[in-house]
């Protein structure tokens, strides 16, 4: 079986020059957006695909091999992408991993660190009232320590409250559903697209005005899981399945703390990324900027800091090793690379293979739409930046973008509301929509849960949260 899987994916990789190869260029002014062909995006669908059917076929081959099916599909776009366009190739490769990716994962190992050092210790029963409880206090926390942190911060005790329980899996899912996803989307902290947002020119406060959507949607969704929660946990109880602690029940505390303080400086040091400007600096003949370059330094400090003064005992409490981080690394690092074509030719609007997209944007409810679907599967915050920019083009064509953006908002604001919602909130309809639901996926199926696979996972959001964005849709687009 698997030396069959090797095969095919070989004769992929074989294919792949050919399906790259439309319009060529070998100058560094050639626009990529332009020239790569629809085909381009194969790589990135194999690499979906394998996420979502490799553990349900192959699981073993999996579980020992991810990394290297990553690699393969990585390297199925970049070595033909680099012989065909030459330059112009290497740096979009280069440009995606400075400016993106390594950032990505360092701001995911210092959260991931942090709140691993954080113990909440006592007795929870993971009953409907409780597991509601922690699901709300996780969707109003998103937005002031982003969905990343809240949900490191809170997974490990929402999983060992429901310890003994059988029906479990959904409470994982709805975790990701608001915590992971439609809880940060109130501040430009909460989400990255919100916080691209605020660096081309939306003001921080106005992310508020998403309050009524907010409060209607998480609303409706832990409603939701209310009544689920409620239906499962009495007929646990009704068929004795549920048994009484018989062990003296322990106050709450936490213990750790002192990382809540590296958890404010992660949060500081991104803010700080944001509104502070000191210039730039040239590496590989990719312009960083500088305070992007001392918050991610800041961020590998603050890790080492909660790695070096949190005991051990406490992350050996808290289930905590390394495999969902390197997890995700692995997988993200393909999704990066391959993700690429399919970012350049949005990006190049109606001059792109993907113009059929960008055309199809008229009204709001297309916006929330399409840029919900597409972050869906791609990254949000580039998603996000797409519809932005078309929108702007669309509206106020030739104005600076700063100036387009308050126009944008004051009159045609509920553009800018869809885009938004849109971003963040349909992050949550797939595993890779957003960057917790994959780790938090990951730390659960660590702690012995068997999570749904890539598409069961969906059947939830289908059944679930699909219906909830299209009375969204009706009310406020």
């Amino acid at each position: 079986m698997q030396k069959k899987l090797w095969i095919f994916a070989g004769l992929l990789f074989l294919l792949t020059p050919l399906l790259l190869a439309g319009e060529t260029g070998t100058g560094s002014e050639v626009n990529l957006g332009q020239v790569l062909p629809v085909w381009s995006i194969i790589p990135f669908a194999g690499i979906l695909l394998s996420i979502a059917l490799f553990p349900l076929f192959a699981p073993k081959f999996w579980h020992h091999h991810y990394g290297k099916v990553s690699a393969f599909w990585a390297l199925a776009v970049a070595i033909p992408f680099i012989l065909v366009y030459g330059h112009p190739a290497v740096h979009e490769i280069l440009h995606i991993i400075l400016i993106d990716y390594l950032p990505f994962i360092i701001l995911l190992l210092a959260l991931f660190t942090v709140a691993g050092g954080i113990l909440v210790e006592g007795t929870l029963k993971g009953t409907p009232a409780l597991n509601s409880l922690l699901l709300l206090i996780g969707t109003v926390i998103a937005s002031w320590i982003g969905t990343t942190g809240a949900s490191m911060l809170l997974i490990r005790p929402v999983i060992r409250a429901n310890a003994g329980r059988r029906s479990k899996i959904h409470v994982i899912v709805f975790f990701i559903f608001l915590v992971s996803n439609i809880g940060g989307s109130l501040t430009p902290l909460g989400d990255p697209p919100l916080f691209l947002g605020f660096l081309h020119g939306v003001p921080f406060f106005w992310t508020f005005q998403l309050l009524p959507e907010t409060l209607f949607v998480a609303g409706l969704v832990l409603a939701i899981f209310l009544i689920m929660d409620s239906y499962l946990y009495n007929r646990e109880r009704k068929a004795g399945l549920l048994t009484e602690a018989s062990e003296e029940k322990t106050p709450v505390r936490i213990r750790g703390a002192h990382n809540l303080i590296f958890l404010a400086g992660i949060v500081g040091a991104v803010l700080m990324s944001g509104t502070y400007h000191a210039g730039e600096v040239t590496v590989l003949g990719i312009h960083l900027g500088l305070a992007n370059l001392l918050r991610d330094f800041i961020l590998l400090i603050l890790a080492g800091l909660s790695w070096a003064t949190t005991a051990k005992e406490l992350r050996r409490k808290n289930e905590f090793t390394w495999g969902p981080i390197v997890e995700v690394a692995l997988l993200f690092a393909g999704i990066f690379i391959t993700i690429i074509p399919a970012l350049a030719m949005l990006r190049a609007g109606t001059q792109g293979a993907l113009a059929f997209i960008i055309n199809a944007v008229k009204e709001p409810w297309h916006y929330f739409w399409i840029t919900g679907a597409l972050s869906s599967f791609l990254d949000n915050a580039p998603t996000y930046l797409t519809f932005l920019n078309t929108a702007l083009g669309n509206f106020f064509a030739g104005m600076p973008e700063k100036e387009a953006i308050a126009a944008l908002i004051a009159d045609k604001g509920i553009f800018l509301k869809a885009i938004s919602t849109g971003a963040v909130y349909m992050g949550a309809n797939t595993y890779i929509g957003n960057a917790p639901n994959f780790m938090v996926r990951s730390i659960a199926e660590e702690q012995g849960i068997k999570m749904p696979s890539f598409f069961g996972y969906m059947g939830y959001s289908l059944l679930i949260l699909i219906p909830v964005f299209i009375l969204t849709n009706f009310i406020f687009f």
